[in-house]
């Protein structure tokens, strides 16, 4: 939310000058001088931005919009614009997954950006996002901005024509300086008219990963495993030591079972081709595959071991995925390892230092595919085009606009220009060297699938599967009906 204006000091003042003069060179939001031949496109909407603040911009070919005006003043971008005081007094409404801790670390990254520039980023929270942004956008009543976690979510709203194509108003050129190739590929999504910028990614986390009490671990004398069978070895020897190994939890709100989707997919990429695993997130290997059957049964082993799992199997359902890990940091431990994402330090109990806790990869199970990583990300898609909402979502596409939360702990930078020294301790920074090391990575499944699937059955399947209500089979064949939806 917005804060009172007060005095910013000289060094605020300087650095904003200095992304002021960067922008301007880099020539983010589109200027007159970039323009491939358009004409007289809307002054507040890109040439593809016909029903411009309203409910829902059109998501035309890209290829249309990537040459327009797209409403820049002179060779100032959106973003250049704001930071010179043009949209002061504006607001910008989002919605979105962030509560809590994640709100208020968001809420923290924008403060310096909405005192700057006067424009008030009036952000709402919901666990029931997934369930509800549906609803306001076909009801008419879309927010500026969304962040989606499931991008295959957000597929059938450009489908639709309701998300406005970014490149109506960023430049190829410096969408390339801002972002790998990759993170590109992965926005770009079919419209009604053709390929579709979807939105920006806002931040990532790395997922493959297995968080441990690190002074406990080394007290007790553990080792980590580097396979699976070294991992089952683990959780036997610390059942053998009088405790569960495992703190697993997997309760969401109207998202519940999404934790457990992930291990399925970090299993996927360790127990078959990564050609098999893009088949799977496409529809095309399904869900009832004797491949995807092993993953899950794999998972089970530890799972419905009532030795390994604090609480026991009956547990899981019921505890909420951000509190199963605190347990790590009772004294004794009540459970030793969590397999969670980068984020799950927002989590962590309150007092804890970075020499309190580290991780490690989740193991190779095939040698074959070695020990890949699994990612994911937040999208921001733009449903109403306004010159403000333009700018916002420039921000969005800087290093800048992450510094803080980058600074607190459990996000990664996707865009390009994070300063390593900005990572909150070693265990963070050694997120990216996994990156630069793994022998594959590939995206969040189920957030690729369609919502229908990923957001969808998958959730439910699962959670139906772990709380005894359905057999495997069953829940296979519930969460394949999903592609039919």
């Amino acid at each position: 939310m917005l804060s009172n204006m007060r005095r910013r000091g000289v060094a605020l003042i300087a650095f904003f000058m200095a992304v002021v003069l960067v922008l301007a060179a880099c020539g983010g939001g589109k200027s007159n001088n970039q323009d491939s031949g358009s004409t007289g496109t809307n002054s507040s909407a890109g040439s593809n931005s016909g029903n411009s603040n309203s409910g829902g911009g059109n998501a035309g070919s890209g290829s249309e919009g990537a040459g327009s005006d797209a409403g820049s003043a002179g060779d100032e971008s959106y973003l250049a614009q704001a930071l010179n005081g043009a949209f002061k007094g504006t607001v910008v409404t989002m919605y979105g997954p962030f509560v809590d801790a994640d709100e208020m670390k968001f809420n923290e990254s924008i403060k310096e950006f909405e005192e700057k520039t006067g424009i008030d980023i009036q952000y709402e929270g919901s666990k029931e996002f997934e369930a509800t942004i549906g609803v306001r956008v076909n009801g008419g009543n879309a927010p500026d901005i969304a962040d989606f976690p499931q991008p295959g979510l957000l597929k059938g709203f450009v489908k639709d024509g309701k998300v406005i194509d970014i490149r109506t108003f960023l430049s190829e050129d410096y969408l390339k300086q801002q972002y790998a190739q990759s993170w590109l590929d992965m926005a770009t999504m079919p419209g009604p008219s053709g390929d579709v910028m979807a939105g920006i990614w806002a931040r990532s986390s790395v997922k493959s990963l297995v968080w441990y009490n690190k002074k406990e671990f080394e007290a007790a004398g553990y080792k980590v495993p580097t396979t699976w069978d070294e991992l089952i070895a683990l959780t036997d020897q610390i059942a053998a030591d009088g405790d569960p190994a495992w703190a697993i939890g997997i309760e969401s709100g109207a998202a519940t079972g999404w934790p457990a989707t992930d291990w399925v997919e970090d299993i996927m990429l360790r127990t078959t081709s990564p050609e098999n695993y893009d088949k799977w997130v496409n529809g095309e290997l399904p869900f009832t595959d004797p491949i995807v059957k092993n993953a899950i049964e794999k998972m089970s082993e530890i799972w419905f071991n009532e030795d390994y799992v604090y609480g026991g199997r009956k547990s899981i359902v019921q505890t909420p995925f951000g509190d199963a890990v605190k347990v790590l940091f009772d004294n004794p431990p009540k459970a030793w390892l969590h397999r969670q994402a980068g984020f799950i330090t927002s989590f962590f109990p309150e007092g804890l230092t970075p020499d309190d806790f580290d991780w490690f990869p989740f193991p190779s199970i095939d040698p074959q595919y070695g020990t890949p990583a699994l990612i994911s990300g937040d999208i921001y898609a733009m449903f109403n085009d306004r010159p403000e909402v333009r700018a916002v979502m420039e921000f969005f596409t800087t290093a800048e606009s992450l510094k803080t939360w980058i600074q607190s702990g459990g996000v990664t930078a996707p865009m390009n220009g994070a300063d390593p020294s900005w990572y909150a301790n070693d265990a963070e920074r050694k997120m990216a060297e996994f990156l630069q090391t793994a022998s594959t990575i590939r995206f969040d499944g189920s957030d690729l699938m369609p919502g229908s699937v990923g957001a969808g059955t998958f959730w439910k399947g699962m959670t139906d599967y772990v709380s005894g209500t359905a057999t495997l089979d069953q829940a296979l064949e519930t969460i394949q009906s999903g592609w039919n939806q």
